[in-house]
Formats: structure tokens, C-alpha cells, sequence
């Protein structure tokens, strides 16, 4: 994992055409901004987690 330090509107680059922005820091809460293709899917980890099926 790669791990590194942002500011506010400081940029991420991923690959030649993803780039995260980071909007805002508030406590323990970041706003990041993210520009991405449209077939590129983009989602929250939990709610992933949240709709694949449960083991038996």
C-alpha cells in the first residue's frame, strides 16, 4: 500500500487519466474529489462489502 500526505486541493494521479482531489479536511472526515473516465466504476468500500452475498 502507498501511503501519502495531501493538503487541501492538493491532486493524486492514478494511471494517465484518474486524479483524486483532496476537497476538504474536517476532524477525522476528508472530501476527496475524484476525475475518472466514465467506464472506470468508482465506488464506497462498504457498500460494496454491503451488497455482495453473506457465506453460508
Amino acid at each position: 500500500m502507498l501511503v501519502l500526505t495531501r493538503r487541501v486541493n492538493e491532486k493524486i494521479l492514478i494511471g494517465d487519466n484518474i486524479v483524486v482531489t483532496v476537497l476538504e479536511v474536517r476532524g477525522d472526515q476528508v472530501r476527496l474529489g475524484i476525475d475518472a473516465p466514465r467506464d472506470v466504476r468508482v465506488f464506497r468500500e462498504e457498500v460494496v462489502l454491503r451488497d455482495q452475498p453473506k457465506p453460508d
